[in-house]
């Protein structure tokens, strides 16, 4: 099996992330399945300390910004994340590289037979894609002998199929609305099913939350016996200096204080990095060897694509996968903040199943105009509903085509001080990367 055969197999699986409104319920991610399959491989989930990751926003910059610092600190540390931009292997990470093809091709190799059997059983129903990814990944870690893994949640939080670890630390980055359809319509149901990763007798780091989701993760920490740490009060930072590259900062930890500069942009992603420094802290009250140094080393490596990403500077192009009202609401300050202009092109796609309206509300004070697109994702939404949300909003709304043609006419409409802005979605994203990186070619 080469890995294009390995990698249709996994794919050929019920793949939820491309099936809008799937009931969030125990009939549908049954983690019973997760414990079959991982029993026959020897349990390698348990063989790495972990780092168990759940929220709305923020969860994969946090994640890497957590994993670099372990890297620097010379622990090998495996990455797993999702969705990708590009190729499944972008999930699955072991010291910042990715999980080679052929390692992706034996492990599957591996699984098969196990999963084959599972699924003709089917006692606790069929496995899925990312169960059978998860799987993956954790024998992967095992393999590679990683000290820890950095676990991003898929969604959710208490059916997931990471959910099955046991982690010395959880973090719980900002939680807003965002897949209401499945995890409930309100702050405080949403925030009960990220909290289900909270383990009895651990340490729970919280970034700053919403009143509703804050009184939750407390509640049950307090019935978990977990030690929880506030990002916001028990760990605080202030901005220091910001450029079109990087933004500099300093976190007061509560074991030390934290110098430290990210080449990310956008105050949400200051506070991702506080997140980071407060779960490292956990982990050093543990016994594992991180300095301040390695924080500060770790951070200033962090690459992640597709988070207010410039891709050109004359003129800017920015992409950001920003994809609920919260987040685009603190994406439009981030760049209000961060970049000057002359005039604003929004390029705006996302999936079928996301608030358009509150999205297209946010973005309102960026431009009167957009140009909605789609993406070739199963789940993306038609242009036709997109212009009709963004039209009740009163923008002036035009349709172009797929995500390269649409980029390719703003493109050409623009001059060298203006701005043009690709968001709404991780998919889109990911197609106006790969437009981008043909026209900056060209």
């Amino acid at each position: 099996m080469d890995y294009k055969q390995a990698e249709d197999y996994i794919l050929s699986f019920t793949d939820y992330e491309k099936i809008p409104g799937i009931l969030y319920t125990s009939a549908n991610y049954d983690l019973r399945r997760m414990d079959v399959l991982l029993q026959p491989l020897g349990d390698p989930h348990l063989s790495a300390r972990t780092v168990h990751i759940a929220g709305t926003k923020g969860k994969g910059s946090t994640a890497v910004m957590i994993a670099e610092a372990l890297i620097a600190s010379g622990y090998v540390t495996g990455l797993y994340t999702s969705p990708h931009l590009h190729s499944l292997r972008e999930r699955i990470r072991l010291n910042g590289a990715l999980i080679s093809e052929t390692d992706f091709a034996s492990l599957v190799m591996t699984l098969k037979p196990i999963v084959d059997e599972i699924n003709d059983k089917a006692m606790y129903g069929q496995l899925t894609t990312f169960e059978i990814l998860t799987a993956l990944t954790f024998a992967y870690f095992h393999k590679k002998q990683a000290d820890f893994q950095v676990l991003e949640v898929g969604l959710g939080g208490r059916l997931d199929a990471t959910n099955v670890v046991k982690p010395e630390v959880c973090v719980i980055t900002s939680i807003s609305l965002d897949h209401t359809e499945v995890l409930g319509n309100t702050v405080a149901k949403i925030a009960g099913e990220k909290a289900g990763i909270i383990k009895p007798g651990c340490t729970v780091v919280s970034a700053p939350q919403l009143q509703e989701a804050a009184r939750v993760i407390e509640g049950v920490c307090r019935e978990k016996g977990a030690e929880l740490i506030q990002v916001g009060e028990d760990i605080t930072w202030q901005k220091m200096n910001s450029d079109l590259h990087q933004q500099s900062l300093v976190v007061q930890g509560k074991r030390d204080s934290y110098h430290l500069t990210v080449p990310l942009l956008g105050d949400h992603q200051l506070e991702n990095a506080a997140t980071a420094v407060a779960a490292l802290e956990v982990l050093t009250s543990l016994g594992t060897k991180i300095s301040a140094e390695n924080i500060r080393e770790g951070l200033a490596q962090v690459k992640w694509a597709g988070r207010l990403q410039v891709m050109n500077y004359h003129p800017l192009l920015v992409v950001d996968g920003a994809h609920n009202a919260y987040s685009m609401k603190r994406l439009v300050e981030a760049i209000k903040l961060n970049f000057d202009y002359d005039r604003c092109f929004v390029v705006f796609g996302t999936s079928c199943d996301k608030d358009v309206s509150g999205m297209a509300k946010e973005l309102l004070p960026l431009s009167p105009d957009v140009s909605v697109t789609c993406s070739s994702h199963p789940r993306a939404a038609p242009t036709s509903l997109l212009e009709s949300e963004f039209s009740k909003q009163g923008f002036k709304v035009k349709i172009a085509g797929d995500v390269s043609e649409t980029l390719s006419q703003v493109l050409a409409l623009s001059g060298d001080k203006d701005f043009v802005l690709v968001t709404g979605s991780l998919f889109v994203v990911a197609e106006a990367i790969d437009y981008a990186a043909e026209y900056l070619r060209g």
